[in-house]
């Protein structure tokens, strides 16, 4: 099922349950690197700190997973569909650099 999208001059229009998913993720993300700073301040283990970051880590490839399949069932669809390619350049910069 594929949503409304509303993609123009570098902006989106998201609907309200993609918000609240999206956002619903940062604020997990959010609580966990405010536990991670709790870990410090207590002295906590080096490994089990490393750890936590890396849960943080796999949690925004996550978000940035999701934000990239809306990205492309949306506004990278539609900008082909009105014949502009140049879409594809931004999307091949934009995989690049996250895939530092």
């Amino acid at each position: 099922m594929s949503e409304k999208c509303c993609c123009s001059h570098k902006t989106k229009n998201r609907s309200e349950n993609e918000i609240k998913r999206l956002n619903n993720r940062l604020k997990r993300i959010e609580g966990q690197v405010r536990g991670v700073q709790k870990m410090l301040l207590n002295d906590a283990y080096c490994t089990d700190i490393l750890i936590q970051v890396s849960a943080i880590q796999s949690a925004l490839n996550s978000f940035n997973k999701e934000l990239l399949e809306q990205h492309l069932r949306t506004c990278v669809v539609e900008d082909i569909k009105n014949g502009d390619e140049e879409v594809i350049s931004d999307l091949v910069e934009t995989i690049r650099k996250l895939m530092k």
